[in-house]
């Protein structure tokens, strides 16, 4: 795979985005680097510093094997086009322009959102990676149905007022899925934030992440203060 190319504008934003970081939650220094890479990708999307006091991210060893999974050619389902267009470096099974979906919905009596889900989570099958940044209705049928869908790994950062903290707290508290869930706990989240979380892994996966960190290391940071 070709080495990603950061850009100077990048780097400048990782450094005033990882001093900003130490001024306002100097414990995010010591977290483990695919955490911390999750974080700064979210924060980087969404210029919200606080995601650093609201995320729930699970262990580093849950995370490692995603991006392993992600190596491995692990499907992606999304719940709406505008993820899987932020989603870099890998097609995303996304249904929910399916017109299978709007039938499904209608004889289903179930939101579009939840039946494109239903159907993105046949055609991926066990194992995939999901990513839920939209709507609340389609992580509650992927919580639902997560003993047939068997999910890898979940990332559940839907947005709104309605459902989308109850969705995330549903997610939190399931006995399969909560150990393997990206989420936070208010109603913030959203398209940007979901597909930064995981291209957070994939460029992990793609050593890209490591090159990002080591030439943002390279500039002096003391020129940049927290703003």
């Amino acid at each position: 795979m070709t080495p990603r190319q950061v850009h100077a504008i990048e780097q400048e934003s990782y450094a005033i985005l990882r001093a900003q970081l130490r001024a306002r939650y100097p414990a995010t220094d010591d977290w483990p680097p695919l955490a911390r890479a999750v974080l700064e990708r979210v924060v980087h999307a969404s210029a919200d510093l606080d995601y650093a006091a609201d995320l729930v991210l699970p262990s580093e060893d849950v995370l490692a094997e995603a991006v392993d999974a992600l190596r491995g050619g692990a499907p992606v389902v999304a719940d709406m086009a505008m993820i899987a267009a932020g989603i870099t470096r890998r097609r995303a099974v996304c249904r929910i322009g399916d017109p299978a979906a709007a039938e499904l919905a209608s004889a289903a009596g179930i939101t579009r959102s939840a039946a494109a889900m239903r159907v993105a989570a046949r055609e991926a099958g066990p194992g995939a990676v999901y990513i839920v940044g939209c709507a609340p209705t389609a992580l509650f049928e992927l919580i639902e149905h997560a003993e047939d869908y068997r999910p890898l790994a979940v990332i559940g950062l839907p947005v709104g007022f309605v459902g989308a903290v109850e969705s995330k707290a549903a997610l939190r508290a399931h006995p399969a899925l909560a150990s393997r869930a990206v989420s936070n706990r208010g109603g913030k989240g959203g398209s940007a934030v979901a597909a930064a979380a995981l291209n957070a892994l994939l460029y992990a996966e793609s050593g890209a992440a490591r090159s990002a960190v080591a030439a943002v290391n390279e500039m002096d940071e003391t020129k940049v203060s927290p703003r």
